[in-house]
């Protein structure tokens, strides 16, 4: 569980009701700011939007990806760096059929397959060919729902708008009583809040942290790809290692440092 994402997100309703609640310290108030048709209006005519602009199965799979938000990433750059300098160690010592072997213990399908690619004796151009396109498409795939997502956090305001100007249409057409007016006015301003709810409660966050989960898997493999060229093209270990580090942060790569320091 990613408890930047489940923080942030109940963070944020508490802050809502909060701020709903402060000056009276009366809960009670909150039944005011549920109103069903805006929630219908608003919720359902963005999701229809969104609906509109994919397929029926790209609008689902993008909705069922949100649990990905909140899981933590297995992107672990470090680990990769590491387990690639071993196979290099292998493959330097006892060649490179012997890492066929070593792939069995390998549990990253993307990491085997580039594996298995060099014992077969592919070209390396083909190697790097082969997974680059694999790493292409994993990006548009996950380019797909976070499209999802981003289309949600555009038409969610817009939609709270449209229930707004409907609400102001019925208010108008009917001001024989200015008792009423008010409540009506508030009524319609809640779709407008629901829309930016959607939008920076849920939808943006969302699309966020999936953005931020893809450019560290596609990091990961892309060291991935580049140290099996390098064992395939039979560089020194040490060589290897430090061009895979050179992807991670100046403060991770000193960490690492000292690890090994320690170890030895």
């Amino acid at each position: 569980m990613d408890l930047a994402s489940l923080i942030g997100v109940i963070a944020g309703a508490v802050l809502c009701i909060f701020g709903i609640v402060v000056d009276t310290m009366d809960f009670s108030i909150i039944g005011g700011f549920m109103n069903a048709p805006s929630v219908l209006i608003t919720l359902g005519g963005s999701l229809a939007s969104v609906l509109t602009s994919n397929t029926l199965n790209e609008f689902i799979n993008g909705l069922k990806c949100i649990t990905l938000a909140f899981k933590t990433s297995n992107a672990n750059l470090e680990n990769a760096i590491k387990q690639i300098i071993d196979l290099s160690n292998v493959a330097r010592k006892e060649g490179l059929l012997a890492l066929e072997e070593a792939a069995q213990e390998i549990e990253d399908p993307f990491m085997k397959k580039g594996i298995l690619l060099i014992v077969d004796g592919t070209d390396p151009e083909l190697v790097k060919g082969i997974m680059e396109t694999e790493l292409d498409c994993m990006d548009s795939r996950h380019e797909k729902v976070i499209k999802v997502w981003g289309q949600w956090a555009s038409m969610g305001p817009a939609w709270g708008m449209i229930g707004t100007l409907i609400g102001l249409v019925n208010m108008l057409n009917d001001m024989s009583d200015p008792s009423v007016i008010g409540p009506a006015m508030a009524v319609a301003l809640l779709t407008t809040l629901y829309g930016s709810l959607i939008a920076n409660w849920i939808a943006t966050p969302v699309a966020d942290k999936l953005k931020v989960n893809n450019e560290q898997e596609i990091m990961l493999k892309s060291i991935m790809i580049e140290g099996l060229l390098s064992i395939q093209a039979g560089e020194n270990p040490r060589v290897i290692e430090e061009k895979l580090k050179s992807f991670l942060a100046p403060s991770v790569r000193e960490g690492m440092n000292e690890e090994n320091e320690g170890g030895e």
